[in-house]
């Protein structure tokens, strides 16, 4: 099994990129709000949210990312999901596209039938 990772550089391709991962049998996916360390230092002076009584009251607008994971079978499968991701956000070698990866899990519980070798009873 695999843990993919992919951070959306733009968040209005969401949708889009999850329904490509739908059609490319990814079933389960978590979307977490994310807001990196160079787009935060774009677009937050340091220093001056103080400098007129503003305090920390979001006197800013700070557009992230979302950052989606997902328990796919195998590296085929994250293959898949990278193609269909670049399908819509272009080749993630360009910039503000976003960033992909993925990582052999070791130990996994809780994960949907599914995944799992039919018959045998092992993870695939």
């Amino acid at each position: 099994m695999q843990m993919m990772m992919f951070v959306l550089d733009n968040p209005d391709q969401l949708d889009a990129v999850l329904d490509a991962w739908y059609a490319a049998g990814v079933s389960g996916v978590t979307i977490i709000e994310t807001s990196g360390l160079h787009r935060r230092k774009r677009t937050r002076p340091i220093g001056a949210r103080y400098a007129f009584g503003l305090g920390q009251s979001g006197a800013h607008i700070e557009v992230g990312h979302y950052t989606l994971m997902a328990i796919v079978p195998d590296e085929d499968a994250v293959r898949a999901c990278l193609a269909a991701a670049e399908r819509i956000v272009g080749d993630l070698d360009g910039p503000n596209t976003g960033v992909m990866a993925s990582w052999d899990l070791s130990v996994v519980k809780g994960v949907p039938g599914h995944l799992r070798d039919e018959g045998t009873g092992d993870k695939r």
